[in-house]
């Protein structure tokens, strides 16, 4: 970053060079630096913010396709454009009362040094800097509301019912587990390593876990962990692990399925109730978070790609700046 006069300085942006079909590469970014005033333009209501933060999501994949405007629960990248997504900034100039210079927030930001958010009703203010500010990416952002959401509100759990989470060392299904296991549930995992699966019985507290890729059967693993059946299955995956999942749901079983039938928007009224659960939890040490984090805007391609392969351990975090 290069200031000069005038207030005008270089913006790295990570941008989607175009539309994908089939799976996103690397090259289907691409790293620019443009020139832009460090200024909020006259009249607006939004926040001018310095990105520190950005989170890596599956759902990204989905937005890097083409798709008609509403058919989906949300749109399509603009092609040529820096990608948007999750993530934590400062504000530097606002015109939004709700915010001011200085404040940290979290929220829909685009993969570049410096944005200018006009969306700010989707923002929130970080009043909570006692934790890792990268948390709001993650445990104590949107994929911690959906873990929080999927298994307590739509999964309604009880204690000592049977708990299976697929992709269980994810950002989301490391959170859901450990929920579980507060609550007195039995718990069993699935991940794609030894390393992850070590994670899950060791630090995450999982009752047990298995590699998936070691199963030539899964329906005859799930049935060796869960010979009563399953109570809550928390899906992450879909697939021919589904497929082995509902021949083990026992009757008033229920999924969470992270898709059009449970989108974690319609839940951040319950993000106060949340953090009252979850700090506490987090500063007593009753839930571990892992993260897999990389520095500098240019990791982040390699590092979005890397989820659709299983490399992260953890929940994917990409370093713009420490402040």
């Amino acid at each position: 970053m290069a200031a000069s006069t005038e207030g005008v300085i270089s913006n790295k942006q990570v941008i989607l060079k175009d539309y994908v079909t089939g799976f996103p590469k690397e090259s289907d970014m691409q790293l620019t630096t443009v020139t832009t005033k460090l200024k909020l333009p006259e009249g607006s209501k939004g926040v001018l913010v310095k990105n520190l933060y950005l989170s890596c999501d599956p759902y990204l994949r989905g937005r890097m396709t083409k798709r008609e405007p509403g058919t989906s629960y949300i749109d399509s990248f603009n092609a040529g454009s820096p990608i948007v997504g999750h993530g934590v900034a400062k504000v530097l100039e606002s015109g939004d009362p709700k915010f001011k210079k200085g404040d940290l927030i979290w929220g829909m930001t685009g993969w570049e040094e410096y944005s200018v958010i006009t969306a700010t009703e989707s923002l929130f203010k970080i009043q909570h800097t006692d934790v890792p500010l990268s948390y709001y990416t993650g445990i104590l952002g949107m994929p911690g509301m959906t873990a929080y959401a999927g298994f307590y509100e739509i999964c309604n759990p009880k204690k000592g019912e049977t708990v299976f989470v697929s992709a269980a060392s994810g950002a989301v299904g490391q959170l859901v587990g450990q929920f579980a296991k507060l609550l007195g549930c039995y718990v069993v995992g699935s991940a794609g390593s030894k390393e992850k699966v070590d994670l899950l019985k060791n630090k995450f507290g999982f009752d047990n876990a298995f590699n998936y890729k070691e199963e030539p059967d899964l329906d005859a693993a799930l049935k060796r962990y869960f010979p009563e059946g399953i109570d809550i299955y928390f899906e992450n995956v879909g697939g021919k692990m589904l497929d082995a999942v509902l021949q083990n749901m026992r009757v008033n079983g229920r999924i969470a399925v992270r898709m059009q039938g449970f989108l974690v928007f319609n839940y951040y009224h319950l993000y106060e109730k949340f953090l009252e659960m979850v700090l506490p939890a987090i500063k007593e040490g009753k839930i571990m978070y892992v993260e897999d984090v990389v520095e500098g805007l240019e990791s982040a391609p390699a590092a979005l790609i890397g989820l659709f392969a299983g490399r992260n351990v953890g929940k994917q975090v990409v370093v713009v700046s420490r402040e």
